[in-house]
């Protein structure tokens, strides 16, 4: 088959679309990922077409607050719905929708005839068992979680209408707005594949059949890839250091967080690794060391702890490698995963990123090293998901479709 993966939003929105590419392609499909121009370089180092969508301006990106987060992606979903139309070519036989993609998608599916299969990273269907994860993570009862996730979709509809009409209209296709289509297509049980954990998350008890969650999809990394040479020599000239880094989070806060992440491990009297990510963290010190972009499957498990922003990528691979996380959440659904974390034991308490202070990070970062039953909360957690095979499920679905 000739697969499309659809996928867009920030580098945790596209990564893991890169480890299930390449998967199907080792089951012997042929793969294309649209993506935003910038992921590019990650597509076509797992030897996967890359097919070029809308970026997110770097603005957006740091986006804090609901409404500064609901006008960055009504931008955003504007210029992503242009550039869709010409997702596909004439020989796709299967067009894979992460959330972000999804309501654009189907659109394209229906114009085309081709099928199409839902790929979520995290948990879009209402369910009475938690609340949205974009609307915090205080239950409001099983009624008022089902409520509550419903409404999450008519304000995902209402983003993305103008978008939806605009693609429809140039497809040729008669008006259909985001939440009729929708409708429609929970009417006909379509399969939606669900990229993460039950360890995390386990699969809602009132989902309705054809919602799997699969476990998660990790980015892709080359066998051969090795860490860099300067942070396998900081990694093996003392003890073990902690993680710090908030991925494409708190752009322009760079000076702040590194100055405030030196004092909280100085404080802690921890060796540290700083990733400079969109912030821009940087410090320097016989005991602080600043990377770049890292393969977290290589570098997670050589270390004490992780801070981090609770993402749902970078929350998954510090459980898989059986390492306390200290979680900083900032926006959307970061602090459901924060809180998914701290209730497995296998994080401290998050601490949200406006209250983040030296004083508090050192805090977390003494009980998340030092606490032994962070440690071995995480290690449980570790041994449950290495069970997992979401690659090898989702591959048995995609290939069901064909009989």
């Amino acid at each position: 088959m000739r697969i499309v993966i659809a996928a867009a939003g920030s580098r945790g929105d596209v990564d893991p679309y890169t480890g299930l590419g390449a998967g199907l392609r080792r089951a012997g499909h042929e793969v294309v990922v649209a993506a935003p121009e910038p992921f590019a370089p990650l597509v076509r180092r797992a030897g996967l077409e890359f097919r070029g969508l809308p970026a997110r301006p770097e603005a957006q990106d740091g986006a804090v607050g609901r409404r500064a987060l609901m006008r960055s992606a009504a931008a955003f979903v504007t210029e992503l719905g242009r550039g869709f139309a010409d997702v596909m070519d004439d020989a796709t036989d299967l067009l894979v929708l992460s959330a972000t993609t999804a309501s654009l998608g189907r659109h394209l599916a229906e114009a085309t005839g081709t099928p199409s299969l839902g790929a979520y990273l995290t948990p879009t269907e209402p369910t009475g068992d938690f609340p949205p994860v974009v609307t915090g993570t205080r239950s409001l009862g099983r009624l008022g979680n089902r409520t509550a996730g419903r409404f999450a979709l008519r304000m995902a509809d209402r983003l993305y209408a103008p978008a939806v009409a605009e693609l429809r209209g140039r497809l040729g296709l008669p008006p259909l707005g985001p939440a009729a289509a929708r409708r429609r297509q929970e009417a006909a049980s379509r399969t939606v594949l669900y990229g993460f954990s039950e360890t995390l998350v386990p699969r809602p008890s009132d989902w309705r059949p054809g919602l799997e969650v699969v476990g998660t999809w990790w980015p892709y990394v080359d066998p051969a890839e090795r860490l860099p040479a300067e942070l396998e020599d900081f990694l093996t000239a003392g003890p073990r250091p902690v993680f710090i880094g908030f991925g494409s989070m708190a752009s322009g806060e760079g000076e702040r967080l590194s100055e405030l992440a030196v004092e909280a491990l100085r404080r802690a009297g921890l060796r540290g690794v700083l990733q400079s990510g969109r912030a821009g963290l940087a410090a320097e010190g016989d005991d602080v060391l600043t990377v770049g972009d890292v393969p977290h499957a290589l570098l997670f498990p050589r270390v004490a702890a992780v801070v981090h922003h609770a993402g749902a990528g970078t929350s998954a691979a510090a459980l898989r490698a059986g390492v306390p996380s200290v979680p900083v959440p900032v926006t959307a659904d970061q602090p459901f995963w924060a809180a998914r974390l701290a209730a497995l034991g296998a994080a401290t308490d998050p601490v949200p990123f406006g209250e983040l202070t030296a004083e508090r990070l050192a805090d977390a970062l003494a009980r998340a090293a030092r606490d032994g039953r962070h440690a071995r909360a995480a290690a449980t957690a570790a041994r449950r998901m290495a069970g997992e095979d979401a690659v090898g499920r989702t591959v048995e679905v995609v290939e069901g479709l064909k009989r």
